[in-house]
């Protein structure tokens, strides 16, 4: 019998490398989830922005007024039409330029279906840019500020 050492196994040695593949899924699924909610972000930013009396609307190349007064009456650049021949003037319009914009202003006792019949015929013919014109509430109230023209409040209607 000898009293010598046993064999002992060294175990495991340290390792010097790390290892990638957790690191790299990790970032993939950060890359996911930035992919996936950067666009939500941008269009999410809400803003209160500053009022003023001398903004305007943007410059469109043509415009159509349309009125469309409390009986329901259709007045197209400030003479009478019935609702086909506003739809063939529309058409005409659409024709002579396609980013035509349509201005419509309508008394506050017209019926909503007569606005959407104005509207339909409006992007039938291919005008899917219609203002909604409104009064400014101060310069209602200030008499010298009432003949003033009130900005068009710009709506793209164009199909998704």
């Amino acid at each position: 019998m000898s009293f010598g050492r046993l064999d002992r196994s060294s175990g495991a040695q340290p390792m010097s490398d790390i290892n990638m593949t957790p690191l790299i899924d990790v970032m993939l699924v950060l890359l996911v989830i930035f992919i996936i909610t950067a666009p939500l972000l941008a269009s999410s930013i809400k803003l209160d922005l500053p009022k003023t009396d001398a903004a305007k609307a943007s410059d469109v190349p043509k415009a159509v007024m349309v009125v469309v007064d409390a009986a329901g009456q259709a007045f197209l650049n400030d003479q009478p039409v019935s609702p086909d021949e506003l739809a063939r003037q529309f058409v005409t319009a659409q024709q002579a330029n396609p980013d035509t914009e349509v201005q419509l202003r309508a008394d506050t006792a017209v019926p909503y279906g007569r606005i959407v019949e104005v509207m339909g015929a409006a992007q039938k013919a291919g005008l899917n840019r219609i203002g909604f014109v409104a009064d400014n509430p101060a310069a209602a109230a200030s008499p010298q500020r009432a003949t003033q023209t009130p900005a068009p409040a710009a709506v793209d209607a164009r199909k998704p």
